[in-house]
């Protein structure tokens, strides 16, 4: 991608000039800066380390469910009736948190508490926002030849929601954890707790977030909009604009359900009004169908923007034009309409037998768009010169496990096989293949990819490799250990299991702390490079996309010219990228290419 120039617009120079990162003064003064910032650099780097240290939060949860059910609680000797004490052994959370060992109860009541914790935070505070609000609002206006957002002061509103139900959430926690699981189904996050606002503060939590959702939501789509560069039409965007648009729409029709229905639940607990609760006359499952008709979709706002982050970094590292770009962007658009009518797969186990034959169709029709994005990618590889780089390990991670996770949702879908697998391990590994190979793996090659230009640091490959090693095994050995745990019965959720299931929990454990060990070699080598990364050049990888004709890392304003699209930002054959230096990463041979197309 090249482009001209036209000017300083607006008057950029002087301070303007500077990097974004730069310090404006004192310590009180640089907080204040970024307390009160619309830059949307800025804005996207205080979400990142917000997610990540909720990330690391929820991680650490994660790690104290799989420590309790490597060894659980177990009776010992005596039965507790007729007098005969009963003595029972495990039960590793009750024993940290002072839980007596002659009532399992206690030690399972924590058990809930860190399993509620590690989904809540992982889902709403971390996966939901994770991609868009941090790489999303760092990226998306650079992209797009933009100075910023459309609606700046929106944007910094939107992180002070954000931060205002994380702060929600967290008092929960501290107020001793809620036990009701993340989906807060009813009755039991109606009735559990009486008295005690902690679970009113989690459930507010997650309906503060929603209006963050929104606002970015919003604002990304008028961004998209009206804000693109001169020359820049629909099909010149790069395909991580197109799966944010298409992730935004569904921010913007999908959260409203589920704010009215945690509304309704809060109401409901507070007032004893008789809603979802069958005490009070309500209905539980109409909660079922409120929820899961908003996260149904909103699994795609977790998926969709990794999926934009993998088609960059698959075509800029393979030096390859994106095969199929129209139906990748399409396929986009069309895993966000097809997202809302499938939520019914959710609770095939409450529904008619019509209504599950209708939603098991729909539910396999969701597959089509998605499988056009993994076959093109992998058409996009074919042939490619191939960069072993961090970034490309990510995605070829990416595509591994993610199609294990689409696969395994097939048998989900089947009303014959799910009666079986409903509400077991199996449902545990397939979601986090989606989730974790989806949504955090992306992210991770997509922190990879930007991070010097949003830096302005390189970062060791040799020791990032390694994490992705860590990465890969630890996430392996955790959870496809689980669907042999769900084909032979062990249901999810439970703190304690028969000792059959022992050898598979423990391995699924083991795995947990690589994985924890991996993440965390990974935060050493960011710090790393911070502290004392070499300077990164503007363009390391020779991508063609406008954010790499912005100095690493950006000025306040983005560009000092206003940015004209002449490529489109895929067009490695016939276009030399911006700030290219071939000794760093040879262009392809012409002829060859040309023999490769026949």
């Amino acid at each position: 991608m090249t482009t001209m120039d036209t000017g300083h617009s607006n008057g950029l120079h002087d301070h303007h000039d500077l990097p974004y990162l730069a310090r404006k003064g004192g310590v009180w003064t640089t907080v204040k800066d970024w307390m009160t910032t619309v830059d949307h650099k800025k804005l996207g780097i205080m979400y990142l380390f917000a997610i990540l240290t909720l990330f690391f939060a929820g991680g650490v949860a994660a790690l104290l469910v799989r420590a309790e059910l490597f060894n659980p609680v177990r009776l010992v000797e005596g039965t507790g009736i007729n007098g005969i004490p009963a003595r029972y052994e495990g039960q590793m959370l009750g024993q940290w948190f002072g839980a007596s060992p002659e009532n399992p109860n206690e030690g399972n009541l924590w058990y809930n508490r860190a399993f509620t914790m590690h989904g809540a935070i992982m889902v709403f505070m971390v996966i939901v926002p994770g991609i868009p609000a941090s790489l999303g609002n760092f990226l998306l206006p650079l992209m797009l030849g933009a100075k910023d957002v459309a609606f700046p002061r929106l944007n910094l509103l939107s992180w002070y929601v954000y931060l205002t139900g994380s702060i929600f959430g967290v008092l929960a926690i501290l107020y001793h954890g809620v036990d009701t699981g993340w989906t807060f189904y009813t009755p039991y996050s109606t009735t559990t707790d009486a008295g005690h606002w902690r679970v009113v503060y989690m459930i507010l939590a997650a309906f503060i977030l929603g209006f963050s959702s929104i606002l970015t939501g919003l604002n990304f789509v008028v961004t998209v909009h009206k804000l693109r560069a001169p020359g820049m039409g629909w099909f010149d965007m790069p395909l991580f604009v197109w799966a944010i648009y298409a992730t935004a729409v569904i921010q913007v029709l999908a959260t409203p359900v589920i704010g009215i229905t945690l509304l309704l639940l809060i109401f409901e607990r507070v007032f004893r009004v008789g809603i979802f609760d069958p005490a009070l006359g309500g209905d539980p499952v109409l909660y079922q169908h409120f929820f899961w008709f908003y996260s149904h979709p909103v699994v795609y706002v977790m998926i969709l923007p990794g999926m934009g982050v993998v088609s960059d970094i698959i075509a800029v590292h393979s030096r390859k034009p994106i095969f199929g770009y129209r139906a990748i962007a399409f396929a986009s658009l069309g895993i966000a309409g097809v997202a809302f009518i499938v939520w019914g797969h959710h609770m095939f186990a409450s529904m008619s037998e019509i209504g599950s034959v209708v939603f098991s169709a729909l539910t396999f029709l969701v597959a089509i768009p998605t499988a056009v994005k993994i076959f093109n990618w992998v058409s996009t590889l074919y042939k490619g010169s191939i960069a072993l780089t961090t970034p490309m390990l990510y995605a070829l991670v990416f595509l591994f496990l993610f199609a294990i996770g689409g696969l395994t949702g097939l048998p989900l879908a089947t009303l014959s096989t799910d009666l079986h697998l409903h509400d077991s391990y199996f449902v545990v590994a397939h979601f986090h293949y989606v989730m974790f190979g989806g949504t955090i793996i992306a992210l991770l090659a997509g922190l990879h990819h930007w991070w010097p230009k949003m830096f302005g640091r390189n970062y060791s490959e040799p020791a990032a490799k390694f994490g992705v090693l860590l990465v890969f095994v630890g996430f392996n050995l955790t959870f496809f250990t689980q669907f042999f745990l769900g084909t032979h019965g062990m249901p999810r959720r439970y703190a304690s299991y028969p000792d059959e299931f022992t050898m598979l929990h423990q391995w699924s454990t083991i795995g947990s702390f690589i994985l924890g060990v991996g993440f965390f070699w990974h935060l050493l080598v960011f710090i790393h490079s911070l502290a004392v990364g070499e300077r990164a050049k503007e363009n390391p990888w020779g991508a063609l996309t406008l954010e790499w004709e912005a100095d690493s890392p950006p000025s306040e304003h983005n560009f000092s010219h206003e940015p004209v699209l002449k490529n489109g930002p895929y067009d490695f054959e016939t276009t030399v990228p911006p700030h290219w230096n071939a000794k760093d990463w040879p262009l392809p041979d012409p002829a060859a290419v040309a023999a490769n197309r026949h």
